[in-house]
């Protein structure tokens, strides 16, 4: 449990974590194969075990992350497509009721993603999330993904906060063990980030399956 007195920042990434995942789940491994062989008068299956082949070479990396790298390697209107599919994009349980509770508490709530300004755009349209945290920090305006810890060095140049007094909240192992090495204080990850998948087991860091979970017995 934590204890919010020892709290002033809290870092927060979106995808998996404020918004379901499924929205990215759907599009990557179903709506884009699906359209990407029509586009290219390719049989379903074969399209879609190829474009798993080939985005999968980028993971941990920004590219992974870029609807213009994508966009250009497939040659394909990634934010196009996205847009397709935009009603699936949805908030996780209790995000909104949190995000009020943050500021009511008067602690600096910031969304730190990796989405690509593009996609964090279109996400922002749908849940008017900018609106109800302090700061939206994008990691493709530092030319580094979450997943290195140079990321975390210049986000605390632009957006200063004491690593001791940080609670970090993200869906990514990767991201939290490299925000670990950085140095915050405190590291949370998600449970279920996709609705419509299985609920994961997490022994490397503390994990809720709700926000509630983070002001039990308020009321």
């Amino acid at each position: 449990m934590l204890d919010w007195r020892n709290i002033d920042t809290v870092l927060l990434d979106m995808d998996g974590t404020l918004l379901d995942l499924h929205f990215d789940s759907h599009f990557w491994l179903e709506h884009l194969p699906r359209r990407y062989a029509e586009l290219r008068q390719l049989e379903p299956e074969a399209a879609r075990e190829w474009l798993h082949q080939r985005i999968t070479r980028e993971q941990g990396t920004l590219n992974w992350y870029c609807l213009d790298y994508w966009s250009e390697e497939l040659g394909v209107d990634i934010p196009a497509l996205k847009r397709e599919v935009a009603e699936r994009i949805a908030f996780r349980p209790q995000v909104q009721g949190f995000l009020r509770k943050l500021r009511e508490q008067g602690l600096r709530s910031v969304i730190v993603t990796n989405a690509h300004r593009d996609g964090l755009a279109l996400k922002l349209q749908e849940t008017g999330l900018d609106r109800m945290v302090d700061a939206v920090i994008c990691s493709h305006d530092f030319r580094l993904p979450k997943e290195d810890v140079r990321f975390w060095q210049q986000l605390h140049e632009v957006e200063p906060f004491n690593p001791d007094r940080t609670l970090l909240v993200d869906d990514s192992l990767a991201v939290l063990r490299s925000a670990r090495q950085f140095g915050i204080g405190y590291l949370l990850s998600i449970v279920q980030p996709d609705s419509r998948a299985p609920a994961r087991s997490i022994d490397e860091f503390g994990a809720i399956e709700h926000f509630d979970d983070l002001f039990p017995d308020d009321d």
